[in-house]
């Protein structure tokens, strides 16, 4: 197994735990004999990734990240399925979301909107029990 490439950063081979299991489902004999299933886990607190970028990792995935890939009946296929997941995962969760920036309501929006609570109090008033007053 090859160490996993994440954006500028290498994930040594012998951080990566990969596991096989059978796939199940259909797919008869081939899939209940052979081990074409990969799950493929990263421990971040363990790994030797620089420390603020093992916080950010944990933070927004927890310490274990952990993929599965039985996509395809065969098993170097879902490997390679499986530790593009992983990288993607993780590549992802080291994006920074862009910050909201409020914002006001258009006079517009406020216009319609009062418009429509008017209407809705209208349709209530004209379901009431009249009274003598009317």
């Amino acid at each position: 197994m090859d160490d996993l490439q994440v954006g500028d950063w290498i994930v040594p081979a012998a951080e990566l735990e990969e596991s096989f299991d059978t796939s199940g489902g259909p797919g008869g004999q081939h899939a209940n004999r052979n081990e074409t299933t990969v799950r493929l886990r990263f421990r971040i607190d363990e790994s030797s990734l620089p420390i603020e970028l093992k916080e950010k990792l944990v933070l927004r995935l927890g310490n274990v990240v952990e993929v599965t890939a039985s996509d395809q009946r065969s098993q170097s296929r879902n490997r390679e399925i499986a530790r593009t997941r992983l990288r993607e995962r993780i590549e992802t969760a080291l994006v920074e979301p862009k910050p909201r920036t409020p914002t006001n309501p258009t006079k517009a929006s406020k216009k319609r909107r009062t418009e429509a609570k008017k209407a809705r109090s209208d349709v209530k008033k004209s379901r009431r029990r009249p009274t003598l007053d009317d």
